[in-house]
């Protein structure tokens, strides 16, 4: 069985330095806001390139906690509006009504998957101040174009960076790009945890004091709560985890991008769409960090059913749009089709930094099999 990703064979090649990071910090007595904590911290801060890093419990909470953080230094107020994917993970989408704020969703451009600019430019109202943009499936959105958009409307932007760590543009990484960028460090990310996790990185030193003393009941002194709270830290463990894999992040990254030509350059069939506006060679340059590799097919289940017979396991991400959730159901009667359509057609490949290439090519032969079998 060629496996979608198989954490436990890629944890294993660091077994002994993550028991050696474990027992560091069992052994410190320290366990919550340490220094492994404030270890961590400042080594991704430096490997993005911004001025802070916050650790946080997940991933969602850096989106939730920095939308909050600006509530709270009062740039942003209830009923405000965000700008965000229709074609995003819901937890984008949580985030922002979790802050009692508006989300607005706009389709994506159907070649990249990520927010279309026209889409943005078209949302804006008076009522605006967010911009959310998500880095899906390892790509960078236009950020150039974005942040000359909230320039020009004076209006944040918070990148939800969780698939799209190292992913960069004109040498600016994401997470830096905006004024906030939310990462996951949820164990299948290219950055994975041993358990849950997430960081919000800025170059706003007012924005990441008010989310230090956030993720701590509203304290940044003990017994001292200067703002109403919440229990969101990234333990110290789970830090140690992170600084022993964050040394190996950038050749995972260029396996992923060496599976991902691999893919590109071989795969051929009418009915399997290949991530579009991508050039492979730029990928090898730090653009594309290949979270996902995401082919689109009409013909999905049977694709699926397909590999799965040949032992390949593809997986879907994501089958139901935000606005076809329970949990929203006063949108459920709204039309995304472009959205729509992504959501009945994505199949995740097999992607992984410790895929052979020969298992890549059993990958290629078993999707060109298919366009044999049903072209």
């Amino acid at each position: 069985m060629i496996s979608f990703l198989d954490l436990k064979k890629i944890n294993a090649r660091y077994r002994q330095e993550l028991i050696d990071a474990a027992t560091q910090v069992i052994d410190s007595g320290w366990y919550i806001q340490g220094s492994s904590l404030t270890q961590f911290e400042t080594e991704f801060s430096a490997y993005v390139g911004a001025g802070e890093c916050i650790g946080v419990a997940n991933g969602l909470d850096a989106l939730t906690l920095t939308l909050r953080a600006w509530k709270q230094l009062g740039l942003l107020k209830a009923g405000d509006e965000v700008i965000v994917p229709a074609n995003t993970y819901i937890a984008s989408i949580l985030a922002i009504t979790e802050n009692a704020l508006v989300p607005v969703l706009v389709e994506p451009d159907e070649g990249n998957y990520n927010l279309s600019i026209d889409g943005i430019k078209s949302a804006i109202t008076g009522k605006t101040r967010v911009i959310l943009p998500v880095h899906l499936y390892g790509q960078l959105a236009d950020m150039p174009a974005i942040m000359e958009i909230a320039g020009k409307h004076d209006l944040l932007v918070l990148e939800d960076a969780a698939q799209a760590h190292g992913a960069a543009v004109q040498g600016k990484q994401a997470g830096t790009w905006g004024h906030a960028g939310a990462f996951s460090f949820y164990p299948g990310k290219n950055l994975g945890a041993l358990g849950d996790g997430g960081a919000v990185t800025t170059s706003d030193s007012a924005l990441a004091s008010m989310l230090r003393g956030l993720r701590n009941y509203g304290s940044h002194e003990k017994y001292l709560n200067t703002h109403q709270g919440v229990n969101s830290r990234l333990d110290d463990i789970q830090a140690a985890m992170l600084s022993v894999k964050l040394k190996y992040l950038h050749a995972q990254t260029q396996r992923r991008r060496e599976i991902a030509q691999i893919y590109v350059r071989n795969i051929a069939h009418d009915d399997i769409i290949l991530p579009l506006d991508v050039n492979v060679d730029v990928c090898s340059l730090h653009s594309h960090v290949w979270h996902l590799f995401v082919v689109r097919s009409s013909n999905r289940s049977l694709l699926q059913q397909h590999l799965a017979e040949n032992n390949v396991q593809a997986l879907i991400h994501y089958p139901i749009p935000p606005h076809k959730q329970s949990a929203y159901a006063e949108w459920n009667d709204r039309s995304y089709p472009i959205t729509e359509r992504i959501h009945n057609e994505v199949l995740s490949l097999p992607m992984s930094p410790i895929m052979t290439d020969e298992e890549a090519y059993q990958v290629v032969d078993y999707c060109n099999s298919f366009s044999k079998r049903n072209g």
